[in-house]
């Protein structure tokens, strides 16, 4: 007896704290006011793809991805309320945050209208339509897309380039402010108008019985540096054709050179870097001595205050314009750093890649010291560039396939990737306008491709494939 009455006023105390839903009626209806549906929504359509499938999505750029993005804030408008008016982008990475912060939604409500609302509200659907859709969504597939950006996935311009040598610790493509590009292809170096398509020889090195083993333009265009096989730097007139100075000071080949202002810094297989101003010449030189094996990469950045070094040590050292000593020195790479640049969209950022061991790009603050995000290519790091007009940048790779790659920055997402170098892309350069970069390879073949470019008219377009046509 006891127990029996025990169980009763148990039942009777459940009765009594159930909610007001449940006891409407002779059915079950459960409470729902601690669900948030926007969330659940969210996680449910993140759930439903496999990781390989989200990995995807952060490189799509297919109007598919757009048309799913589009279609998910359609459903989150009909069932959820949300009033989403524009399609977000696809690329950024606020969406969850954007959910999160959306206020709590009752997905079942029982509402009574004690008045008609007019049919100016935003949330009310015409008398006279035959859509189903809320006046919200049909704002949203009716605002402006952005159109799907499109990279050619083939060079708009292929040009022979024999006897370029398959050395990864070399540099013998430079693209110059006058549209000039040099080639240092065995030993002499060769100029090309992008403009005329006309080629001249500059110099010949074999009468010396030396060879090319790096280019650099000045900034103006108007000199270009040659380093050599046996160790000297060549400064030449490019618009008279005539060698100005031949400077000595390397014990072996100097295969990255960088010009700051009148002054130039050469690295070579001798461990040193030596920086001369080419206007007092013969002046002082300072030796900077920090690499303990060949300094492969050389880059200045752009406000003329420091100098980033890579070398075969797998060592990436940063020097300012006075002292002799790096003050930043970074060793997180397993492999060589040749792959250098600095990025003109942030003070201070710098970004690397590493040789074959390490296939890494890392990302430096060079005003803190600190290391930022890293990246692992799968491929040997040849060389680095950055968009001149997007916080974007490519790089050229070598074992194991030989691949170009256009990446997104901080994101790290990749834009695009272009084939079809036979063997390691281990040039680099980019236009004056910023828009094409052209990539050479030990397959002996100078490839030029759209990567950065601008919104173009058709016509233009068409008059850049008329003029840069296949030579053979």
């Amino acid at each position: 007896q006891p127990r029996r009455e025990e169980r009763r006023l148990r039942r009777q105390i459940n009765h009594q704290n159930l909610p007001t839903e449940a006891l409407s009626g002779d059915r079950f209806i459960p409470t729902r006011a601690g669900s948030n549906w926007s969330i659940n929504f969210h996680y449910a359509n993140e759930n439903c793809r496999s990781p390989s499938q989200n990995h995807k999505s952060k490189d799509a750029t297919s109007d598919s991805s757009k048309d799913a993005v589009a279609y998910a804030a359609l459903l989150r408008n009909e069932l959820l309320g949300a009033g989403i008016e524009t399609v977000p982008d696809p690329h950024t990475d606020d969406r969850r945050h954007a959910v999160l912060s959306q206020g709590p939604h009752s997905l079942f409500r029982y509402t009574v209208h004690a008045k008609r609302v007019p049919f100016d509200s935003d949330n009310e659907i015409s008398p006279y339509s035959l859509s189903p859709l809320s006046n919200k969504s049909h704002k949203l597939l009716r605002s402006p897309r952005k159109p799907a950006r499109k990279i050619s996935k083939i060079p708009f311009k292929v040009l022979d380039a024999p006897e370029l040598q398959d050395d990864f610790y070399l540099n013998l493509v430079d693209w110059s402010a006058g549209n000039l590009l040099s080639v240092g292809l065995g030993a002499c170096v060769y100029l090309w108008s992008a403009c005329t398509s006309q080629v001249t020889r500059l110099c010949d090195l074999s009468v010396d019985g030396d060879s090319v083993t790096s280019v650099c333009w000045n900034e103006r265009g108007s000199l270009v540096a040659v380093g050599t096989h046996k160790g000297y730097v060549q400064i030449w007139d490019a618009a008279g054709g005539r060698k100005l100075t031949s400077l000595e000071g390397h014990s072996a080949r100097v295969g990255a050179l960088a010009w700051n202002g009148e002054q130039l810094s050469s690295g070579s297989r001798d461990r040193v870097i030596l920086q001369r101003d080419v206007r007092t010449l013969p002046s002082a030189e300072r030796r900077l001595q920090g690499h303990r094996q060949e300094v492969c990469g050389l880059k200045w950045s752009p406000d003329h205050q420091h100098l980033a070094s890579g070398g075969n040590d797998n060592k990436l050292l940063v020097w300012n314009s006075s002292s002799l000593l790096p003050v930043q020195q970074y060793s997180d790479h397993l492999a060589a750093v040749k792959a250098i640049a600095w990025s003109p969209h942030q003070h201070g950022l710098l970004a690397s890649g590493g040789g074959t061991a390490d296939r890494c790009l890392r990302f430096w603050n060079t005003l803190t010291g600190q290391a930022l995000q890293s990246t692992d290519t799968g491929s040997q790091v040849c060389n680095l560039a950055w968009s001149k007009h997007a916080n974007e940048l490519v790089s050229t790779h070598g074992y194991s396939q030989n691949q170009i790659l256009v990446w997104k920055y901080p994101s790290l997402t990749q834009v695009a990737k272009l084939t079809g170098h036979s063997y390691r892309v281990l040039y680099l350069a980019v236009s004056p306008d910023g828009e094409a970069i052209v990539t050479g390879a030990g397959d002996e073949t100078l490839r030029f491709w759209n990567v950065f470019s601008k919104t173009r008219c058709t016509k233009e377009s068409k008059s850049v494939l008329n003029l840069f046509t296949r030579i053979r």
